[in-house]
């Protein structure tokens, strides 16, 4: 109901969850001042037990960053972003999100934007990037843009 879905159910259950982040265009039920700048916005259910515990628990979308500066390594554990906590409200360590030795890990979600009927843009490569173009490309027939 926060975004407009253009694709088939059945593709957003080969992409989701997991580690790939879905932008769609936004619905007007959003909250405004959400990326009040762009008609878009990424969605993303990670494959993690304890986040989709938390947001079942939420009454509404939850608006999340990385725990990380923009432009470095994804953090898989709260230790690793400990000089950001004085900033922040909250912490909850839920263990980490993923292999904490694997660098694929740490490249993030794959970022791909589907706004346009039958095409895709990937945004950012991440961690999932070979599986979601196979999927999007193969499966569904989309184009790259």
């Amino acid at each position: 109901r926060y975004c407009h879905v253009n694709v088939p159910d059945e593709l957003l259950r080969d992409l989701l969850p997991g580690p790939v982040t879905l932008v769609l265009k936004r619905s007007e039920e959003l909250n405004k001042d959400l990326n009040p700048f762009t008609s878009l916005v990424g969605v993303r259910i990670p494959n993690h037990p304890f986040i989709r515990e938390l947001a079942r628990a939420c009454s509404g979308p939850l608006a999340l960053t990385s725990a990380n500066i923009s432009c470095q390594a994804s953090t898989l554990t709260v230790s690793e972003f400990q000089d950001l906590w004085p900033q922040l409200a909250l912490v909850i360590d839920g263990g980490p999100i993923g292999d904490v030795q694997s660098p694929e890990c740490r490249l993030g979600s794959t970022v791909v934007d589907l706004s346009v009927s039958g095409k895709f843009t990937i945004i950012r490569p991440g961690c999932a990037l070979a599986s979601t173009v196979e999927i999007l490309r193969q499966k569904y027939g989309l184009i790259q843009d």
